[in-house]
């Protein structure tokens, strides 16, 4: 008995999408200004929005270089009670 076994390369997946009126003619008209097919569309735009997400920062991300610079202080200055003594008095 022979078996044989063949792998493809490229296997293309289908994702079917519910669009509205709105979403619809906003696709056909980049469809019209572009000559680019609604699948290319929709590719690009799945890219763009992953580019967007690598691209968020975090809080300490923002903070960068001054996380970590204050020597001096409380350590317990956000957790203890006592230090809001008088605060906004």
């Amino acid at each position: 008995m022979t078996t044989t076994c063949a792998t493809l390369t490229s296997v293309k997946t289908y994702i079917h999408a519910r669009l509205s009126p709105d979403d619809r003619q906003v696709l056909d008209e980049l469809k019209a200004r572009t000559g680019a097919s609604a699948s290319e569309i929709l590719r690009h735009g799945l890219h763009l929005v992953a580019q967007q997400e690598r691209a968020r920062r975090s809080a300490l991300q923002l903070a960068g270089r001054s996380v970590g610079r204050f020597k001096k202080g409380p350590r317990d200055l956000s957790t203890n009670r006592k230090h809001l003594d008088g605060f906004g008095e």
